[in-house]
């Protein structure tokens, strides 16, 4: 008993002395508390269910504007790949191969597919972000709020293709400069030129992350306010590449995942990625700076009727009696 009163008077202590131990409790409370796990196992569904039709429609899409230039797409898939863990390279590149193959005579039921899909994905991803910053959620037309959320899902997409780009596309160019100045076997270079990669990938997935947090919610939130999150939320996915590359390792060795294959995989990097990008909100909403003091009413007025009551005449009876009195003598002094 007094192990559980010594720990429950512990924690107060060190949130009041560590104010980062304390945003993140509050974030984690939050979180808990506007459904977080609820909307990450709704976003893995629609994660799974849409990543084909989308990557299809997606390379279909970037086919035509780059005119089908293989050396682009390559350096996109690229970074695509890299964005995974390594045990779920192999799945992914199978999708992108397939959707590019398929995307080139993508029907209007493929287009159709795609977009259920995806606007469904979007429209979860959407609703938990705005409760994970505490938004209520305004009833709109659905022909409305079907729209944004089909150009929300396609600035998503922009962004997405844009950040892979530039990563691949960034080491690309470092690499052809180093071969121009003749420091392509100059072991400083080619440290730099890595180094420089990581920080262009970092930056490109921080301007992402900024997009989906500030941006996706259904009210819109300061850029700046989110800025923090996204950096945050950048750093940190590296870290969870890693970390999921172990756990997904384990987790294939399992007669379950030998059954159903690399799925299994897929799922649980999705749900991974969806809990982290609604707690990396909820901590970036429950910042202090975030924290709107919400102003407490005045105390109720209270009013009461006063009655006084007076014994024997008051002053108006007294003032009204002489009055009578007055008149009356002077009638009668009138009469004859």
């Amino acid at each position: 008993m007094a192990n559980e009163e010594t720990k429950e008077k512990l924690l107060p202590r060190l949130r009041r002395k560590y104010p980062w131990l304390d945003h993140l409790i509050r974030a984690n409370d939050a979180f808990t508390e506007r459904y977080g796990n609820h909307y990450a196992a709704a976003i893995t569904y629609f994660s799974v269910l849409s990543v084909f039709p989308l990557f299809m429609v997606a390379f279909a899409v970037v086919g035509l504007v780059v005119n089908h230039d293989q050396t682009i797409i390559h350096k996109i898939t690229d970074g695509i790949n890299d964005a995974v863990p390594e045990g779920l390279r192999g799945l992914v590149k199978s999708i992108v191969d397939g959707a590019l193959d398929s995307g080139s005579g993508i029907g209007i039921f493929g287009l159709l597919i795609a977009l259920y899909s995806g606007i469904g994905w979007m429209s979860n991803l959407r609703d938990a972000l705005t409760a994970q910053w505490g938004q209520e959620k305004q009833q709109q037309p659905l022909v409305k709020t079907t729209l944004k959320d089909l150009v929300a899902l396609i600035g998503l997409g922009v962004a997405l293709i844009v950040s892979f780009a530039l990563t691949a596309v960034g080491g690309g160019v470092g690499q052809f400069l180093l071969e121009l100045v003749g420091l392509e076997r100059a072991t400083w270079a080619i440290v730099l030129l890595r180094g420089a990669t990581i920080v262009l990938g970092l930056l490109a997935n921080t301007l992402v992350f900024l997009w989906v947090i500030a941006r996706l919610p259904r009210e819109r939130v300061e850029l700046r306010s989110a800025v923090k999150g996204a950096a945050f939320a950048a750093v940190g996915f590296v870290i969870l590449q890693q970390v999921a590359t172990l756990y997904l390792a384990s987790v294939t060795k399992s007669p379950s995942a030998a059954l159903f294959g690399p799925v299994i995989g897929l799922l649980v990097f999705a749900n991974l990625v969806s809990r982290f990008l609604l707690l990396v909100t909820a901590w970036t909403a429950t910042a202090k700076e975030n924290q709107h003091e919400v102003v407490a009413p005045p105390p109720p007025v209270r009013l009461e009727q006063q009655v006084t009551v007076q014994r024997g005449p008051g002053f108006g009876a007294v003032a009204g009696a002489f009055g009578a009195g007055a008149l009356l003598a002077w009638l009668g002094r009138r009469k004859p």
